[in-house]
């Protein structure tokens, strides 16, 4: 549970609420936070039950990649991989309105503060998971118990009109609001990513996703409510104190109007804690991708080298440590964050998919400890949700996405498509029960004992021998049930039109490999289509009545 809420109670809460006020232009910004937390329930449930089944680090990357296939599992692998590094990265130098608040002189030393304590959280994730996860339980502790205290002694400060239509379905913006707080609540799912690590994963795992989901959208609402009843939003824009599009410390700018000092400093406090978390809970999240794609013949083998000493991936961690350091010294890293949004329900989806393709696949090992409620509906539901609020990210944030998409693609067929033959369960379940059905309905035909014909279809690019065997096969069946033998030959000609004249097909002689698979004799009768299609023919057997013959 610490893992999940450090990783979903950070940016989303400390400066997401005057956005999203700002987008769906009114306190429905509290309904935006609770519809958002619904719409990941099925997603939740799913993961939930596949960690159940399959308690491997990895988590969605796994899931995916059993269910749908190594190509998809790619697509959830890469992109979570980096889309947790940017956003560990945004973490870092995302407290900087709060920094501010409290001391506008440091400003300038936000940079060097961000890396050092990327290279913090590295070392403590490369030394011991087990300290990484204690780390977040203290940190978790303390954000939730401070934000209990501004929820508790900010409800006597609330103005009521400043929260009417907290829950008003009605508002303009409401989708759109949605999908930008979205992204709030996209570490629910990561406690899969350590379920290797988790003891006793059928209880632990369901219990923490779905409680962690919760408590957290119960925190949320509580505290944007109590946020936006405090701040008078607009009029903290016009003062400055917001920028205008609503971003800026409004947690801050609440504590300093309600709580006072003390309680100033304990929110500013909270939320540097709950940037750091988001940050931690993101590294040890991301370097766990390559560790299980290693092990999976997706990437590099040295990916999935775990440290005798500390019993760590040190490589993957230390990568994944390294491109955050990267990312906060060279890119932009406030919208590289936003491109997380789409791509997080792209996944989200896949995760709702891929437990379709377990429960309708081939997979006889299968055998989940949870299950998710009201299967298949959930699920359904949750793709569908999630395919709509995809609509409302925007064009860069959706474009981001589609680009680290088309990346994974191009390394799936490039790198990993040479090395495996897997698939996923849906496509095994699939190709098992249409040859399944296929037999069946043989079998049925045979036990009826009546009279069938068989058809032989080639074209010109059919081997001669398979060509011969399949003619064989026919006259074994044609000659067991007194049936005719009819083949199709498909021959690609010309489009034309007929004109006036004889068009009755010609009497040609059977191809040699027709003759020698049957030792009877045959005729061919061979006509052009008037349509320009491929062209037929009729092989026609006399061996209805000349009775029973020995076979070659």
């Amino acid at each position: 549970m610490a893992i999940a809420i450090g990783a979903m109670v950070g940016a989303g809460i400390f400066i997401l609420p005057g956005v999203a006020f700002m987008t769906v232009d009114g306190p429905a910004v509290v309904l935006a936070f609770l519809i958002a937390g619904i719409l990941i329930l099925p997603a939740a449930f799913s993961a939930s039950e596949m960690a159940t089944a399959m308690p491997e680090d990895g988590g969605s990357y796994v899931y995916v990649e059993r269910g749908m296939g190594p190509l998809l599992g790619t697509i959830a692998g890469v992109g979570n991989w980096f889309m947790l590094s940017f956003k560990g990265a945004l973490a870092l130098v995302g407290g900087v309105p709060y920094l501010v608040f409290v001391a506008p002189g440091i400003a300038e030393y936000i940079l060097p503060l961000a890396v050092m304590l990327a290279i913090f959280f590295t070392v403590i994730n490369i030394v011991s998971a087990k300290s990484a996860g204690s780390l977040q339980f203290v940190i978790v502790g303390v954000m939730i118990a401070v934000l209990g205290y501004f929820i508790v002694g900010g409800v006597p400060s609330i103005v009521p009109e400043q929260t009417a239509g907290a829950l008003n379905l009605g508002s303009g913006g409401l989708l759109a609001a949605i999908a930008l707080v979205f992204i709030s609540y996209a570490g629910v799912i990561k406690i899969a990513a350590v379920a290797e690590e988790v003891k006793d994963p059928g209880k632990t795992i369901p219990r923490a996703m779905i409680g962690s989901l919760v408590l957290t959208t119960l925190l949320y609402v509580a505290v944007v409510y109590v946020a936006i009843g405090i701040v008078d939003i607009p009029a903290a824009i016009e003062a400055g104190q917001l920028q205008s599009d609503g971003e800026g410390p409004i947690m801050g700018l609440a504590a300093e109007q309600a709580l006072g000092p003390i309680g100033t400093a304990a929110v500013v406090a909270a939320a540097l804690l709950a940037l750091a978390s988001t940050a931690n809970a993101g590294l040890l999240s991301a370097s766990r991708f390559p560790f299980a794609m290693a092990r999976d013949g997706l990437a590099p083998s040295a990916f999935e080298r775990v440290s005798d000493r500390f019993n760590t991936p040190v490589l993957a961690v230390s990568l994944s440590g390294g491109i955050i350091i990267l990312l906060i010294i060279f890119l932009p890293i406030d919208q590289v964050a936003k491109f997380g949004s789409a791509f997080q329900i792209i996944v989200f989806i896949l995760v709702n998919v891929a437990l379709i393709g377990f429960r309708e696949g081939a997979v006889e090992d299968y055998d989940p400890v949870f299950t998710s409620p009201l299967y298949p509906w959930m699920q359904i539901f949750g793709i569908a949700s999630g395919l709509i609020v995809l609509t409302q990210v925007g064009f860069v944030p959706f474009a981001g996405a589609v680009f680290i998409t088309a990346v994974s693609i191009v390394y799936f067929y490039l790198y990993v498509r040479p090395k495996t033959d897997r698939e996923g369960a849906a496509r095994t379940g699939v190709r098992k029960n249409v040859g399944e059905a296929a037999l069946k309905q043989t079998k049925d035909l045979f036990a009826e004992q009546r009279q069938y014909d068989t058809l032989v279809v080639v074209t010109d690019d059919t081997p001669t021998e398979t060509s011969a065997h399949m003619l064989r096969l026919a006259v074994e069946l044609s000659d067991s049930l007194r049936g005719d033998i009819t083949v199709g030959m498909f021959k690609e000609i010309p489009n034309r039109a007929f004109t006036a004249g004889d068009t009755t097909s010609p009497r040609v002689d059977p191809p040699d490999w027709a003759v020698n698979a049957t030792a009877l004799p045959i005729s061919v009768d061979v006509a052009e289509r008037p349509d320009g299609g491929p062209a037929y023919a009729r092989r026609h057997d006399d061996r209805r009545d000349a009775g029973e013959r020995q076979l070659p």
